[in-house]
């Protein structure tokens, strides 16, 4: 029973940390680009090998 005084505290504090991670990375954009990825999943070409301008 002891150890749940350092436990409970202590999962609290990394579920905090995670949850502000969660809101810094909704604040700086990072997840801004839905349609990207939806449509490149479905493109025929393929990034082997790099374009050749």
């Amino acid at each position: 029973m002891n150890v749940l005084v350092y436990l409970i505290p202590v999962s609290i504090f990394l579920g905090g940390i995670g949850l502000a991670a969660f809101f810094w990375s909704i604040r700086s954009h990072q997840f801004d680009d839905p349609q990207g990825d939806a449509s490149r999943i479905l493109t025929t070409d393929y990034d082997d090998h790099p374009r050749e301008d």
